[in-house]
């Protein structure tokens, strides 16, 4: 059986009352009496059930999101699963706050995240952009003892704490794989649609693409990366041109979410022709283009596993806690017309 603060008291001779004093390191006892109790903790093994003394002291955790304003779906999604579990805050015992900026932008970030240390949060999560100078921020964050996570996109090589998102190398890999097989013998170059090479996501997502090719599907050639930005208008623009440029061009992958973009481009020049077309993330506007057979093969994330993932993380990091692996991995899901949930 584990050790209860009972039998601290009776090990340590002392009342319940100052066990507990001891544990939650209030004032009013002496420092013999103290030193007498922390002698029987550890004698006895005890282990302080943090996350218990904390609901019951009613403790709230204070976070902070940074997120990208951006203008596509699947940040849309990602603010408004953020927006519920700012609903759920009082069961949660959370207080969230969210810092909106550029998107591409390390400057801004840099400045979020300064922002967000002086605030003394129990944790923050970020959207992460591949910079040294965010690097140094997050680092910042550690030496304050601040929890940091990052979200969709990773900062390797950072003193983050966690990362809450898809193997992006795996996600690539798995969209070069379909391709390839949807191709069969065909030979020709393929575009890749990006919203920028700064976000560690994206980049992985293309490694893990090309590594397919190269290795399994070596008549599949990739062109020039296309980078939207994110930006409907910007995305068709490129992918149009891609078209006009290239008669042979087999297929497209967007890695990104500027799917509205590609998907308007397509339907002007009737479909996609004989396009095989892989995107990422499941939205209102993939889902219609999944339908009507102008892409073939969804891969999605789970945006509310990925901030209720980052909620249980901070929390368990602001009170010393482990993490529970199994249950914070996020699974990658493949989807075509004839599955859709």
């Amino acid at each position: 059986m584990r050790p209860t603060v009972h039998d601290i008291a009776a090990s340590a001779g002392v009342s319940l009352a100052t066990v507990d004093r001891v544990l939650n390191r209030r004032p009013g006892v002496r420092a013999a009496t103290r030193a007498k109790v922390e002698a029987a903790i550890d004698r006895l093994g005890y282990v302080r059930d943090v996350a218990a003394a904390n609901l019951a002291k009613g403790r709230v955790y204070p976070l902070v999101f940074i997120l990208p304003d951006s203008n596509n779906s699947f940040m849309h999604g990602l603010h408004a699963e953020v927006r519920e579990a700012m609903a759920r805050a009082a069961a949660e015992r959370t207080d969230i706050r969210v810092i909106e900026i550029p998107a591409f932008d390390p400057g801004a970030l840099v400045v979020a995240l300064d922002a967000a240390r002086a605030e003394r949060p129990s944790g923050v999560a970020l959207v992460a952009i591949d910079a040294d100078e965010v690097r140094d921020a997050v680092a910042r964050l550690a030496e304050d003892g601040i929890p940091v996570v990052t979200l969709v996109s990773d900062l390797p090589g950072s003193r983050r704490d966690h990362y809450a998102g898809v193997d992006n190398i795996a996600a690539g890999r798995t969209a070069a794989s379909l391709l390839g097989r949807f191709l069969g013998a065909r030979s020709g170059p393929v575009a890749v649609l990006a919203g920028s090479m700064l976000v560690r996501d994206h980049r992985e997502r293309l490694e893990g693409f090309a590594a397919v090719l190269r290795a399994e599907f070596p008549d599949i050639t990739i062109l020039p990366v296309l980078e939207g930005r994110d930006e409907p208008q910007r995305a068709e623009a490129l992918v149009a041109g891609t078209l006009q440029a290239h008669a042979g061009l087999l297929g497209v992958y967007s890695l990104g979410a500027g799917n509205r973009g590609l998907i308007a481009a397509l339907q002007a020049q009737g479909g996609g022709r004989s396009l095989t077309v892989i995107a990422h993330e499941l939205t209102v506007h993939t889902r219609a283009a999944l339908q009507e057979g102008i892409i073939d093969a969804v891969l999605n994330q789970d945006a509310g596993h990925e901030v209720r993932s980052a909620i249980r993380i901070l929390k368990a990091k602001a009170d010393g806690l482990a993490v529970v692996e199994a249950q914070e991995r996020i699974r990658i899901d493949i989807f075509l017309r004839d599955n859709l949930p």
